[in-house]
């Protein structure tokens, strides 16, 4: 999948840190959440603007090199 569309970096938001495009919502951010078990369903209903995608999205961005 390509992460592209769904990541940006802009210091300005979050100073710097990756987000989701056109939201607050830090790639960190998620990456707690699933490290601390929480289900999917239960993060995307905890983010009513994160979508599927841009959650898998998160994950691919965090491992990159």
């Amino acid at each position: 999948m390509d992460d592209q569309p769904f990541i940006q970096v802009d210091p300005q938001i979050m100073l710097g840190k990756p987000c989701i495009a056109g939201t607050r919502i830090t790639v960190e951010a998620i990456l707690e959440d699933l490290s601390a078990g929480q289900p999917e369903e239960e993060i995307l209903a905890s983010y009513p603007r994160l979508t599927p995608e841009s959650l898998d999205a998160a994950q691919t961005y965090a491992k990159r090199p």
